[in-house]
C-alpha cells in the first residue's frame, strides 16, 4: 500500500513552485510529517512533510522541475511493502512510444474549438468566407478571437507564420582562462520573481524619489530609556522599526494617496493600514505585512516584527503573511547603505527608505551640534501621488520621529 505525495495548496495567485532538493533518497525510511522535499515558489520556499510514516518510493518530480498545485511528487509505502517489495534497478526502461491520435480527430478539434469562439466570429467567418478553424487561435483553451479573425482578413486569409520568440539575451562568453574560475547557477524561482516584479515596477510607475534627513536624538534618547523595563515586560527588544511604523501610519491617514492604489483607470483609497517591512534572507528579499498596524502599539508592532524576523530566518514565512501590503518600508541601514532610492513594491504606490544613522554636524537654534541623523528616503508613483503629497508625507514621519511624544498622543 502506498501513500501518494502531492503538492500542497501553495496560495493565493500561486499555481506552480519548483522543486529545490529531496531531503530523502528511494528506499529511505521516512517519520510521519518529516519534511521531505522543498519547494520553491515565487513568494516564498516551503516544505512539504511526509503525510505518513514508511519507506520513500519512487521520486516522480525531479529536482529542478515545475510543478503545479496537487501534482504527484513520489510516494510512501508502509514498512511492510518496502522491505518485501524488489530493490529497483538502476536502469530505467525506456518509456512505450505513445499511440498516435487519430488524424481524423485534429480537424474535428478544430471545429468545435472556432464554432466554440463566439457570434463574433461566426459573424466575421460568414463575412469574409474564411474558415474560422484555418485561422490560428490565440483565445484560451485555444478558441478563435474576433482579433484573430481580423487578423485573417487583413492577410486575405494567408495563414501568417507566428513570429519566433526572441532569443535570451546571454553574456558574451568569456576567455577560456576566466570560464574554468566562473560558476553558473541557475536562479531560484523566488529570485527570478524579484527581479521581475522590481522591473515592471520601473517600467509600469512613473517613480520619483524625495529625500529628508531626521534627528534621531529624542527617539535614541526614548529608546536607552526604557530599553530594558520595555523588554522585560513585553518579551522582545525596543528598536526604531516600532517608531517607524508608527510614524508612517499617522503621515499615510493624513495623506491618503500614499495609502492608495491605480486600478486601471480608478484610484483604491485603503482605509486600512498593511504595512509591509523589508527582511532580507539567504534567497532574497521578502516582505512580510504588519496588519492593521495603526491598531497596534509600538510593542505589538515590534513583536510581530521579531516574529517575521524568526520565521524568515527559518524560512517558514507563509504566503498569505507577505500579502495585501498598503505600504512598504525598506531598511538598508541596517547594512550600512548611507542613501538609496528604493524601488516600488507594486500594485503599492510608495516605500519608505531607512538609512544608516551617522552622527554629523548640524545647526541647532544657530549653534553647530554633533547629532545623529539619518537620510529618509520616500519612492513614489508619481502619477497618483503629487509632489507636494510625497514631500509632506516625508515630513510628517521626520516630525513624529524627532518629537515622539506626536506618536503617542496621535498628533
Amino acid at each position: 500500500m502506498a501513500t501518494e505525495i502531492r503538492v500542497p495548496t501553495l496560495g493565493e495567485s500561486v499555481s506552480e513552485a519548483t522543486i529545490g532538493k529531496w531531503f530523502k533518497k528511494p528506499g529511505e525510511a521516512v517519520k510521519a510529517d518529516e519534511p521531505l522535499v522543498e519547494l520553491e515558489t515565487d513568494k516564498v520556499t516551503l516544505e512539504v512533510n511526509a503525510p505518513t510514516a514508511g519507506v520513500l518510493g519512487e521520486i516522480v518530480a525531479k529536482e529542478g522541475e515545475t510543478v503545479g498545485v496537487n501534482a504527484l511528487l513520489g510516494s510512501i509505502a508502509d514498512g511492510a511493502a518496502a522491505a518485501t517489495a524488489p530493490a529497483p534497478k538502476a536502469e530505467a526502461k525506456p518509456a512505450a512510444a505513445p499511440a498516435p491520435a487519430p488524424a481524423a480527430e485534429a480537424p474535428k478539434a478544430a471545429a468545435t474549438k472556432a464554432a466554440d469562439s463566439g457570434p463574433a466570429v461566426s459573424r466575421l467567418a460568414a463575412e469574409s468566407g474564411i474558415d474560422a478553424s484555418s485561422v490560428p487561435a490565440s483565445g484560451k483553451d485555444g478558441r478563435v478571437t474576433k482579433g484573430d479573425m481580423l487578423a485573417a482578413i487583413a492577410t486575405g486569409g494567408a495563414v501568417v507564420p507566428a513570429a519566433a520568440p526572441a532569443p535570451v539575451q546571454l553574456r558574451a562568453p568569456s576567455a577560456p582562462d576566466d570560464a574554468s574560475r566562473e560558476e553558473r547557477v541557475k536562479m531560484t524561482k523566488l529570485r527570478q520573481t524579484i527581479a521581475r516584479r522590481l522591473k515592471e515596477a520601473q517600467s509600469n510607475a512613473a517613480m520619483l524619489t524625495t529625500f529628508n534627513e531626521v534627528d534621531m536624538t529624542n527617539v535614541m534618547a526614548l529608546r536607552n530609556q526604557y530599553k530594558d523595563v520595555f523588554e522585560k515586560k513585553h518579551g522582545v527588544k525596543l528598536g526604531f522599526m516600532g517608531f517607524f511604523v508608527k510614524a508612517c501610519v499617522q503621515a499615510l491617514k493624513e495623506i491618503p494617496a500614499v495609502n492608495a492604489e491605480i486600478d486601471g483607470t480608478d484610484i483604491i483609497y485603503k482605509n486600512y493600514y498593511h504595512i509591509g517591512v523589508a527582511v532580507g534572507t539567504e534567497k532574497g528579499l521578502v516582505v512580510p505585512v504588519v496588519r492593521d498596524a495603526d491598531e497596534l502599539s509600538i510593542a505589538g508592532v515590534e513583536k510581530k516584527i521579531g516574529e517575521f524576523g524568526r520565521k524568515a530566518r527559518d524560512g517558514q514565512l507563509k504566503i498569505e503573511e507577505m500579502q495585501g501590503g498598503t505600504f512598504t518600508i525598506s531598511n538598508g541601514g541596517v547594512y550600512g547603505s548611507l542613501m538609496s532610492t528604493p524601488i516600488l513594491n507594486a500594485p503599492q504606490s510608495a516605500i519608505l527608505g531607512m538609512h544608516k544613522i551617522q552622527e554629523r554636524p548640524v545647526v541647532v537654534g544657530g549653534k553647530i551640534e554633533i547629532r545623529p541623523m539619518m537620510y529618509l528616503a520616500v519612492s513614489y508613483d508619481h502619477r497618483i501621488i503629487d509632489g507636494k503629497e510625497a514631500v509632506t508625507f516625508l515630513v510628517r514621519i521626520k516630525e513624529g520621529l524627532e518629537d515622539p511624544a506626536r506618536l503617542v498622543l496621535d498628533l
